[in-house]
């Protein structure tokens, strides 16, 4: 049985209590000591390092500050905004099926400028066809023995992708080669999400990079994340959707990014990669 989004929530401030607990025993401060210098009662103090009273950014910033340890408060201010949205179970966004699940993050795509996308495993929803996301999302239903709203939540992916046809947005998208090869679906559907893709390299706002099979790895196949500007990166794992915030996390995704873009092909050598995937399917 899965824990409750509260109890997940409480797990993830616990966390940030230990780690300024862990600050202010590093700094060598007493409990007393350190609510002196922030200025608060030392009640307060061992409320918020035994995670029974969540701090405020204020808090935060005020307890790295008498530490010594200001370089951690944005790290720290951006988990505890994000306490209660860091890790999401897949099965309780589409324990109603998942259309809303592609609705509820229209808003963030709107509003997100710069997008960088990299899939190992499937091809980016941003990009899928609706054939190819009805197949995908009635597997992923089944799987996880969830509502099967696929086709309908097939046309809500869809429609949320128009997005790239707009303006004021770009998309820098990666994808490993087996992407190319994994069959979701039938032939037929196959062939039109590989011919949909040729079609879409040619948006002036969309780089498209394959990493081949031959590339010499400088960072080995990841899970799929998505990064939304540098405010957020969304990670997709089996049982749960986690949502990074912390700006030197944040950082550390921007760096594998880069890196898996190094080894990618684009343009024409792309474009050979994804003919010779549709040849395959005959």
């Amino acid at each position: 049985m899965s824990a409750s989004p509260s109890s997940r929530a409480q797990a993830a401030r616990e966390v940030i209590a230990a780690r300024l607990r862990d600050l202010r025993v590093e700094a060598e401060l007493t409990g007393h000591e350190l609510a002196r210098r922030c200025g608060w009662s030392p009640a307060k103090s061992s409320r918020i390092e035994n995670g029974k009273t969540p701090p405020s950014d204020a808090d935060i910033r005020a307890w790295c500050a008498a530490c010594g340890a200001q370089e951690h408060a944005a790290d720290l201010v951006a988990a505890n905004r994000q306490a209660d949205q860091m890790y999401v179970h897949w099965k309780k966004l589409h324990r109603h099926g998942m259309r809303r699940a592609q609705e509820e993050v229209v808003p963030l795509y709107k509003s997100t400028r710069n997008f960088r996308v990299y899939c190992s495993n499937v091809v980016p929803g941003m990009l899928q066809t609706e054939a190819y996301a009805s197949a995908l999302l009635s597997t992923i239903a089944t799987f996880q023995g969830t509502p099967d709203d696929s086709p309908e939540a097939a046309a809500s992916r869809v429609e949320r992708s128009n997005v790239i046809h707009e303006g004021g947005h770009t998309f820098a998208l990666l994808m490993e080669e087996t992407v190319l090869r994994y069959r979701i679906g039938d032939a037929d559907t196959m062939a039109g999400q590989l011919g949909y893709l040729l079609a879409v390299m040619a948006l002036p706002n969309v780089s498209l990079g394959i990493v081949p099979f031959t590339a010499q790895r400088r960072v080995w196949p990841l899970e799929a994340f998505y990064l939304f500007d540098d405010q957020r990166v969304s990670v997709e794992l089996l049982t749960a959707e986690v949502n990074v915030s912390a700006p030197s996390e944040i950082a550390v995704y921007n760096k594998a990014f880069s890196q898996l873009a190094e080894t990618a092909v684009y343009g024409a050598e792309a474009r050979v990669l994804i003919t010779e995937a549709i040849t395959s399917l005959r």
